[in-house]
């Protein structure tokens, strides 16, 4: 069965320390493999701005994570060597610990979280993950189109936080975002006529191969980002 907790973390590097980043993500998946309680791992690199993006942005990496157990996640960001370089060579890190309480879709062939119940009327911060698998023949349509979902989103009332990340350039993409409550993520969701544009023309010309939709709540923000620590005022003892 898969875990409840999950875990966000972000790394931003100076100059100096880029080159470094960028070559370990070639060498760190196996080893994150071995990392005891940890469920399921992504190492992923950045786009430049909100959402998707053909542009790199060699100065943030993120790891997306799932644990057995709380004292395992304690684990490793308390004592794990890997972590530990990563925060000595990273300017700022910033973690974000959550429980999924809405799932659909599959990563790679399996959904790796597993859900729990919100609680009854909640309407504090929630974090939104998109991931897909765009499809060779649709990578222009996708390409092309994909701005317009994300048209207003910089201006979009409740928004605390987003990221485009991806596995895979152009072609394995993700974005999670932070809102202060569901109605705000909703608004934005289907609200925007060009974002309800860019989702009927992924239905009709069929972008994904694979597709995964996840909405958490945020127990817990540790850490700096650009400066802040985005979450602080809306998570209780954060």
């Amino acid at each position: 069965m898969s875990p409840t907790l999950t875990t966000f973390t972000v790394f931003l590097y100076d100059s100096p320390n880029r080159l470094w980043a960028f070559q370990r993500m070639g060498l760190l998946p196996g080893q994150l493999a071995k990392v005891p309680g940890m469920a399921f791992s992504q190492l992923m690199g950045s786009g430049r701005g909100l959402v998707f993006s053909l542009w790199p942005d060699w100065s943030r990496y993120v790891l997306l994570a799932t644990w057995t157990s709380e004292e395992a996640a304690d684990a490793f960001f308390g004592a794990s060597p890997l972590v530990q370089a990563f925060r000595r060579q990273a300017r700022e890190t910033w973690t974000v610990r959550m429980h999924p309480i809405k799932t659909h879709g599959l990563w790679s062939g399996q959904n790796p979280f597993r859900v729990v119940a919100s609680p009854v009327g909640y309407d504090g911060p929630v974090v939104v993950l998109t991931r897909a698998s765009i499809r060779t023949r649709a990578l222009w349509d996708f390409w092309r189109n994909a701005p317009r979902a994300a048209e207003g989103l910089t201006r979009a009332e409740g928004l605390i936080f987003s990221s485009g990340v991806g596995e895979l350039p152009f072609v394995r993409q993700a974005t999670l975002s932070a809102w202060e409550n569901p109605a705000a993520m909703r608004a934005f969701a289907y609200g925007g006529e060009n974002h309800q544009a860019a989702m009927r023309r992924k239905a009709e010309q069929n972008w994904y191969s694979e597709e995964l939709f996840a909405r958490f709540v945020p127990v817990a923000s540790e850490g700096t980002y650009y400066g802040i620590n985005p979450l602080e005022q809306w998570i209780v003892d954060s």
